[in-house]
């Protein structure tokens, strides 16, 4: 897979967060020339970059002018990961949403669209844009799926805008762009914390997985929303970096592919799966719905994905997890630092409830 790769100039937008950094050390296995990094580090870490002489890392965001400058070279292959993460975050500054993720979009693909054109632009796209709204049996998720025009959060709808502006650079400019779009990546390198504070606790608890094995390690209650009876399609990062790479190489332009497990999994499953890894004796604490989550099951279709570019996911979930354990348990004191950053904005946040 990676031997059509070697050699190349690359550029990864968003390249300090969580899959951004796993796809940078990917690249960089496979023996690419260079890799730039731009990232601004609001939701990441710069730690998450590797260092060395085949890495260039700009600090800084995608919409600024002096950044882009820097951008003029042309790349053999570009990967847009930047984003304003995540769905809560949006919710509390829909605006800091759209400067991070719909106006990066809109710059990145009007600078690329005018200088010397890469072999592929690959977009970060958002599964869960297009999934369908229910909490009945859920049917795999295809990429020609009918998008909503009511979205739960201002970023669900700054990805489907990233989509559609990647699709118009395609059109009028020939672009050469690829949407690959995301389940729920889990994995080594995500930090609960990273960045900077953006408004909501969500800042620190980012996701499922990495929450639910942070608190099982530390002995906690996992807090299941809607009772655990929701669910979603869980992929390692390592085959989502596979994925891109292969969204890359062998994606057509204009084209959306899934990258999916396939595999539908409930919460409930996922929290006594990560307790019975880890050990965790604490009982799981029932919650209600979130009011703004109107995702109830839903899992990714994989069979565009394998066909058209080879894609499928490889890691099982149980070894998944085993791995991020350790890998959680090796950098705790990192990811305990990450959480404190956020110590009294947390407290003041919890106090305004009271």
């Amino acid at each position: 897979m990676t031997a059509g790769i070697r050699g190349a100039r690359t550029l990864v937008v968003g390249g300090a967060g969580f899959v951004g950094g796993n796809l940078v050390r990917m690249l960089l296995d496979a023996d690419v020339a260079e890799v730039v990094v731009v990232d601004n580090l609001l939701s990441s870490e710069r730690s998450n970059v590797p260092t060395g002489g085949r890495v260039d890392f700009v600090e800084g965001s995608i919409v600024d002018d002096e950044v882009l400058s820097r951008l003029s070279e042309r790349f053999d292959y570009v990967w847009h990961l930047a984003c304003y993460h995540g769905n809560q975050s949006s919710i509390a500054d829909p605006i800091a949403d759209h400067m991070n993720n719909s106006l990066t979009s809109l710059k990145l693909f009007e600078h690329l669209s005018r200088g010397p054109m890469p072999e592929k632009v690959v977009y970060a796209a958002a599964g869960c844009a297009v999934a369908e709204k229910t909490y009945g049996d859920p049917a795999p998720t295809p990429e020609d799926a009918p998008v909503t025009m009511f979205h739960d959060s201002p970023y669900s709808i700054s990805k489907i805008v990233g989509e559609l502006y990647g699709n118009y650079y395609f059109r009028s400019a020939g672009l050469p762009f690829v949407k690959a779009r995301f389940q729920n990546v889990y994995g080594p390198g995500e930090i609960l914390g990273a960045g900077k504070w953006r408004g909501t606790p969500a800042t620190v608890w980012r996701n499922v997985t990495p929450t639910f094995v942070w608190r099982a390690l530390n002995g906690l209650p996992l807090r299941l929303d809607n009772g655990g009876q929701v669910s979603r399609d869980f992929i390692n990062v390592r085959d989502v970096c596979r994925g891109l790479i292969l969204c890359a190489l062998r994606g057509e332009s204009g084209e959306a592919y899934n990258l999916a497990s396939g595999r539908e999994t409930m919460i409930i499953d996922l929290a006594r799966l990560v307790n019975t890894v880890t050990g965790n004796r604490a009982e799981l604490e029932i919650a209600g719905s979130r009011p703004w989550d109107g995702s109830g099951r839903r899992f990714g279709s994989t069979e565009k994905s394998r066909r058209e570019i080879g894609f499928s996911a490889e890691v099982d979930l149980r070894d998944g997890i085993e791995e991020m354990v350790r890998w959680t348990l090796d950098n705790r004191e990192l990811i305990r630092a990450c959480i404190d950053r956020h110590a009294d904005e947390m407290d003041e946040w919890s106090g305004s409830l009271v």
